[in-house]
């Protein structure tokens, strides 16, 4: 009975690559173009106060660029997926009708299509249509090592990009401390001018209604007013700068709008740690940078990947050995393929490579090159941490003694400034003595706002630069 049709084997083989890609872990729905389109993130929940740890955390979860070094952190393990294939068979499926007219004036085989030992002795000398279906498999036995090298340079890219994924993550939580300790420092002279524009409209005030008693001059009033506008002066400025810090701030943390609601405030800074005080141990900071730097780890996976470039491309120098297999059949003139119709064949194959004019030698050449490049990048990275570590340590030894010195200054500044303000009161203090003192507590405070956040920087820069602020991440 001639029942089998080779329709259904033709649809077989159509739907055969989407049946290998639902095995292989491919939705379906990403054969469709449009399918997984892009919709836009929805904007994170921030809270009304906002620490440091809070924007960090959501820079992670919403930065756009920290989330497509995920996604190529996603295509180097479908790499390695790729190559964990080439260990299986390779299954292909043909379907193919032909029709034929041959000259007159001889009787031709039937023209070649990949079925030769089927239709190699059929001979005719009218127009006819042939129907044809084969499947064939093939399996490599051995390929010189090719393969192994090639899945072990998948997987050391593949840890090359979750390395890279990781030092994104570095240099972005590094950024986010930036940009929020400079919107602290903003926030800090704003403070100070509303508390200078407060003692100056107190001062004004009594200014005022010494000169309505006729015991103090318009100057005195006119003197404070000026000081009063130029507190506030400041206060706008530093407003200002808040406002810009906080929208780069808002930019890595990956919120749409580009800024903040005007609701939300940042966290008090208050006083450091005492640890923030301590000297830092350049050489457990250096050990702890060549340990856990994911640069360098990426680095070092990338020389491991060219290391293993370099043995696959000396494998093509190898034999290779095949196993094959074929079952094919032909019919004419009738598109249902029995058994009968079918025909198998089965071997083994080997191929030696002789020459390929060189090619082989050259691509060898180059991985070796490769290889030297991914060494020197490597010796590169190493010595580029050490430098960051050493000169974060020194910011810190720096800014620890800044502060220090503006912390005592501060004080004995205020201390100035309220002695002069009760004399200036008695009428024993002139009135420039009183400005230049005020002017003097608002710088002094000015610097020691300053000191302190340069202090935190220059921590957050040493955690950046050993790779620990990845702790807690």
């Amino acid at each position: 009975m001639r029942h089998h049709h080779i329709f259904p084997l033709a649809a077989l083989l159509l739907v055969w690559p989407l049946i290998d890609l639902h095995a292989g872990g491919v939705p379906l729905h990403d054969l469709v173009p449009g399918a997984d389109a892009f919709t836009p993130a929805p904007s994170p929940a921030v809270p009304a106060v906002l620490d440091l740890q809070t924007a960090q955390r959501l820079a992670l979860q919403n930065n756009p660029s920290l989330q497509a070094a995920q996604a190529r952190a996603a295509q180097a393990h479908e790499r390695v997926r790729q190559a964990w294939s080439r260990y299986l068979p390779r299954l292909e499926g043909t379907a193919g009708a032909t029709h034929v007219r041959p000259p007159k004036n001889q009787r031709p085989a039937l023209p070649s299509s990949g079925f030769s030992f089927v239709t190699s002795n059929v001979f005719s000398t009218g127009p006819q249509d042939v129907y044809q279906a084969a499947l064939n498999a093939t399996l490599t036995l051995f390929d010189g090592f090719q393969r192994e090298f090639a899945l072990a340079a998948a997987r050391f890219s593949e840890q090359g990009s979750q390395a890279a994924y990781r030092e994104a993550q570095r240099v972005l939580l590094s950024a986010v401390a930036e940009s929020y300790f400079l919107a602290q420092l903003a926030r800090q002279r704003r403070t100070i001018a509303e508390a200078d524009e407060a003692f100056n409209l107190r001062q004004l005030k009594d200014a005022q209604a010494r000169e309505a008693a006729g015991a103090g001059s318009l100057s005195d009033v006119l003197t404070f007013q000026v000081q009063v506008n130029l507190a506030r002066a400041q206060k706008i400025q530093a407003d200002q700068e808040e406002r810009v810090a906080l929208t780069g701030l808002a930019a890595l943390m990956g919120l749409p709008e580009g800024t903040f609601d005007r609701s939300i405030t940042l966290a008090p800074l208050g006083e450091p740690d005492p640890e923030r005080l301590w000297m830092p141990s350049i050489q457990d900071a250096l050990a702890y940078a060549t340990k856990h730097r994911p640069d360098l780890d990426q680095s070092r996976f990338a020389l491991q990947a060219a290391e293993a470039g370099v043995g696959s491309v000396k494998s093509r120098f190898f034999p290779s050995v095949n196993l094959f297999g074929t079952l094919e059949g032909s019919r004419i003139h009738d598109a249902g393929l029995a058994r009968d119709d079918f025909g198998s064949s089965v071997g083994i194959a080997l191929v030696v490579p002789l020459f390929s004019g060189g090619e082989d030698v050259f691509r060898v050449r180059e991985a070796l090159r490769s290889r030297r490049e991914a060494q020197e990048t490597l010796r590169q990275g190493t010595i580029n941490a050490a430098s960051e570590v050493q000169a974060a340590v020194e910011q810190i030894l720096g800014a620890q003694e800044q502060f220090r010195l503006q912390q005592e200054n501060a004080v004995l500044v205020r201390k100035n400034r309220d002695l002069v303000e009760k004399e200036y009161a008695a009428g024993q203090a002139s009135l420039v003595r009183l400005t230049q003192a005020q002017r003097d507590l608002v710088q002094a405070q000015g610097q020691l706002a300053q000191a302190r956040i340069a202090l935190e920087s220059a921590w957050v820069k040493l955690h950046s630069a050993t790779g620990r602020i990845l702790e807690g991440f």
